[in-house]
């Protein structure tokens, strides 16, 4: 699907909230689950305790991933599992999901605890993939590029 062999991605910052009323071990499953399954069990999450407006209980898990082969893997995993209407979504509000040279993707829990990639904007898996160039133009060139964007 890439065309060259060079990694155009610095890093990938992966987190989510698990929420009191979640199953911990069901939101890490569905983060592994955007991974690629060599990735799997290699990525260390850190969870931070927090609290909510309320009160209540959150959990912040989040991981950066810096290694080129994992960063390619998994940019490559998400652009073949998102399905063309998530892509024509994302190509129409791009400028929504872009900011010096980041591209913030939103993936739905529940879809990826079923093994399905969904773009989604309520309590998602946040992804935030940093690029080394930093124009939209030259991102938008990389994702088609990979098969993120038709």
């Amino acid at each position: 699907m890439i065309l060259s062999s060079h990694v155009p991605i610095r890093f990938i910052d992966i987190q989510v909230f698990v929420h009191a009323t979640e199953d911990q071990d069901k939101v890490l499953t569905a983060i592994k689950n955007v991974l690629p399954e060599e990735l799997m069990d290699k990525v260390a999450f850190e969870k931070t305790n927090l609290r909510g407006h309320h009160g209540n209980p959150i959990t912040l898990l989040k991981a950066k991933i810096k290694e080129k082969n994992a960063v390619k893997t998994i940019f490559e995993k998400i652009s073949s599992g998102l399905n063309s209407v998530d892509k024509e979504l994302l190509k129409n509000e791009i400028d929504r999901h872009l900011d010096r040279g980041n591209l913030y993707i939103r993936l739905d829990k529940q879809s990826a605890y079923l093994n399905e990639l969904k773009i989604c904007s309520t309590d998602p898996i946040h992804l935030r993939i940093h690029f080394k160039k930093h124009r939209p133009e030259e991102i938008m060139d990389i994702c088609r590029e990979f098969g993120m964007l038709p």
